[in-house]
């Protein structure tokens, strides 16, 4: 009753459940290695708490949530300034992994240009035009009209962390869908997202991050944040995101709630991870 909804595809757990001493090990490195690459201070543009540690954070989720492998091709949708690229770097094999980001914000994509791919060549940074309310207002491209710049069929793994939360709904299907278009079959996609259902949306446990106060705009699906811009924070009904998956052509292999609204997880946002559907021909 009420619990987070948490689901496992069975080929989930026994690679990182056989590998957790190697991971911990790994995940402490990129906590203590002072080479890495890191953005001064008051560079970090994009989100909030301590960059390294969310960094490292997520590469566990990823390698523990989603299944993420050394040898996978990966694309960071909203790559912003490293965060999570920089412990992929201790991570993704060095012959065969690569890393594609992408950014409407130049300066992010600049830093790491400049910071990360001249040590590790097979992490690529790209910029693209893409408008947002907040974040590149007269950005060229539309996010309704998204067109990503790569084959078919490119990636294995693809990461939108903290996207979700700041897209209108119009735009968020045409998302999955492009990212969709590029993952082979059987690749995966992770996000994170904000999802009001009835102990977010009522705070039953009285609980809530209080800076999340999300109210519904009009019949939804989305909640908004009152006194904020819509897109700094954007929550959406339970089902919304499950629904945009599926038309896009994904199969959802876990679904886990996450602590910001007031119940115990491993993990601050909602995350989903989702399968690409193979295709037939």
């Amino acid at each position: 009753m009420n619990q987070p909804a948490l689901r496992h595809a069975d080929n989930l757990q026994p690679a990182w459940q056989q590998n957790e001493d190697r991971i911990e090990g790994m995940l402490q490195t990129v906590l203590t290695n002072r080479f890495l690459p890191q953005p001064d201070q008051n560079s970090v543009f994009v989100g909030d708490g301590n960059y390294r540690a969310v960094g490292a954070e997520f590469l566990g989720h990823f390698i523990r949530m989603g299944g993420l492998q050394p040898k996978s091709s990966v694309l960071d949708i909203g790559s912003g300034i490293g965060r999570m690229a920089v412990p992929l770097t201790q991570y993704l094999d060095s012959d065969h992994g690569r890393y594609v980001g992408i950014d409407p914000v130049e300066g992010g994509v600049t830093w790491c240009r400049q910071s990360v791919t001249p040590v590790y060549p097979n992490f690529t940074f790209q910029h693209v035009d893409i408008a947002h309310e907040l974040y590149n207002p007269s950005g060229r491209i539309n996010g309704k009209a998204l067109k990503l710049p790569y084959p078919d069929r490119q990636f294995d793994f693809a990461i939108m962390t903290s996207i979700v939360t700041h897209l209108p709904p119009d735009e968020v299907l045409v998302y999955f869908s492009e990212i969709n278009r590029m993952l082979k079959p059987g690749g995966r996609l992770f996000v994170t997202a904000f999802v009001a259902d009835s102990i977010a949306a009522k705070d039953e446990h009285g609980r809530r991050d209080p800076r999340l106060a999300f109210v519904r705009s009009g019949d939804g699906p989305c909640w908004f944040v009152p006194g904020l811009p819509p897109l700094a924070a954007v929550g959406f009904d339970d089902g919304f995101l499950d629904r945009a998956l599926e038309r896009a052509g994904f199969t959802t292999v876990l679904k886990s709630l996450g602590h910001w609204r007031g119940q115990s997880a491993g993990h601050y946002q909602d995350v989903f991870v989702a399968e690409r559907r193979s295709v037939s021909g």
